[in-house]
């Protein structure tokens, strides 16, 4: 008669169950993605204080700051960054040291679970006569508990209270669901959650645009990892650096990162060689890095809104160009080689400190808007009749003495906008009439009292602005009745004056150019000029 299984002692029993209890009873654990994003936040913390230290030390003590206050200044600065990168990896460390614990645990349970099926299997070769064992069967422990690499790659296990989990926040959607309050917006560790999630996912789009906690002022260096993006949005933000990491975005075609904080752009931006589509305004930036004429693809650049001083002259690089805004910056001066820009449609340079353009400006064939208001300049350059495209000129609120006679060799203009030069501009070109195509004529706020005579072959002109500006020839009431109340009144007044009117409109405007530019008629003309009564 074969020996009877022993039975487990009820103490074995209690202690098996009162493990299972335990681990049963522990709080989520994070998953895979937010301990990888945790550990990108630490190491981009990290490099993020070093890199603000690094700059802290590099502060000038004026001379009129006591040597030992100074000292006092910079450890102050050195505190707070230590201070703020501590608050922004704290989470990090949490889920970090909770990942810890959890590793703890798993080996405990794990080794439970081997000694409960040792047990058990002892149990049943003992029932076959083949061995010695409990009589008495315990309660199996339940695999599920032992949570394996694997099951928490499939996202078998909820993330702890706060941090990313597919049911809160979703990262595999490209848009992130928001109600606009701050409780919706993320934090540095979830947005780092989020970016490992996209990276293994793949992506190609990731939209960000006023989603960050204002707490956040920098991306971990983890955002290179998304390789395979092409459409990036961080707008509406207060990010202040960009990680040296977002050069690996090798495919990506369109960044928004306007209205955020940056000072600067790290060297790497220059290897995002595949940009088309690049906004940057509403920021702090007061240079570009030198590599920044590296991006050969650009179509779109926004730069508007910023601190800029200069342009690196390796705009010339950037050919392909289409739109270029760098209006409401500190520029004084353009880089000769932004005439290397032939594909410029648009050119917007309005509030900054220009004194002029440079002669290049006449290289940009394909321009069709060029607008700067509210600069210094006091004279256009000679090259612009090349502009054979030009369609809108605003040069309003300069200190332009004149204008050009070859303007007017740009027969495309439909707007053109002067007004606001005050006391420095007192005539239009002579050869105004040239401009066929004009439609609109602003002048208001200068010191023009005479219309030239080619006034009157403005035969489009529909809408013509001369408010303060103390116009006599043609007189204010005529001015109010319109544009071509003007251009008749100039006509008419032309007529009366010079009896070959009539033979110069049979043979048309280039007669009458002819005639009134060559050498031999200049003084006729210069005499024949109206005359105030």
């Amino acid at each position: 008669m074969g020996n009877l299984p022993n039975p487990i002692p009820p103490a074995v029993v209690e202690a098996v169950e009162e493990i299972v209890r335990v681990y049963k009873s522990l709080p989520p654990r994070p998953s895979v993605e937010e301990v990888e994003a945790a550990m990108a936040v630490i190491e981009s913390s990290t490099s993020e204080e070093e890199l603000r230290i690094e700059e802290v030390d590099r502060m000038e003590k004026s001379s009129d700051v006591p040597e030992e206050l100074f000292f006092v200044l910079q450890e102050v600065k050195k505190s707070l960054v230590r201070l703020q990168s501590h608050e922004q990896r704290r989470e990090a460390l949490h889920v970090a040291e909770l990942d810890k614990r959890f590793q703890v645990f798993d080996e405990l349970i794990q080794r439970t679970f081997k000694l409960v099926s040792r047990d058990e299997s002892d149990a049943g070769d003992e029932e076959e006569g083949k061995g010695t064992g409990f009589a008495v069967v315990v309660p199996k422990i339940d695999k599920v508990l032992v949570k394996t690499d694997k099951d928490e790659k499939m996202g078998e296990l909820d993330a702890p209270k706060g941090l990313v989990n597919v049911s809160s926040v979703s990262p595999w959607k490209s848009e992130i669901p928001s109600s606009g309050g701050d409780a919706d917006k993320l934090s540095l560790i979830q947005v780092a959650s989020l970016i490992e999630a996209k990276a293994k996912e793949g992506t190609e789009v990731l939209h960000l645009r006023g989603k960050l906690m204002d707490q956040i002022e920098w991306l971990p260096l983890s955002l290179g990892k998304l390789k395979g993006i092409t459409d990036l949005d961080l707008s509406e933000n207060q990010i202040m650096a960009l990680p040296s990491t977002i050069g690996s975005l090798r495919f990506l075609t369109k960044l928004d990162i306007h209205s955020n904080q940056l000072i600067n752009l790290p060297d790497s931006f220059g290897e995002l060689s595949s940009l088309v589509d690049l906004d940057l305004h509403a920021n702090q930036l007061k240079s570009l890095p030198a590599l920044f004429g590296n991006l050969t693809s650009l179509a779109n650049l926004d730069l508007s809104s910023n601190q800029l001083s200069v342009l690196p002259e390796t705009f010339g690089n950037l050919t392909k160009l289409r739109r270029l805004n760098v209006e409401t910056n500190e520029l004084e001066e353009l880089p000769y080689t932004i005439g290397s820009c032939t594909s410029l449609v648009e050119l917007r340079l309005d509030f900054n400190r220009l004194k002029a353009l440079p002669e290049a400006t006449g290289k940009l064939e394909c321009l069709e808007v060029l607008t700067l208001h509210y600069n210094r300049v006091k004279g256009l350059p000679t090259t612009m009749a090349s502009l054979c495209r030009l369609k809108e000129l605003d040069a309003s609120f300069n200190e332009l003495e004149s204008i050009p006679e070859s303007l007017c060799f740009v027969t495309s203009l439909v707007k053109l906008d002067v007004g606001g030069n005050f006391a420095d501009l007192r005539t239009l070109p002579r050869c105004i009439g040239n401009l066929e195509m004009l439609k609109k004529l602003d002048i208001s706020n200068n010191q023009i009292r005479i219309l030239p005579e080619s006034f009157r072959f403005l035969s489009k002109l529909r809408v013509f602005h001369a408010d303060e500006t103390p116009l006599e020839v043609p007189p204010r009431q005529v001015v109010k009745l319109g544009a071509q109340a003007v251009v008749k009144y100039v006509a008419d007044l032309v007529a009366s004056k010079d009896p070959s009117f009539h033979l110069t409109e049979r043979k048309g405007f280039w007669f009458w150019l002819c005639t009134v530019c060559s050498p031999r008629s200049k003084k006729h003309n210069e005499d024949r000029d109206f005359t105030i009564a």
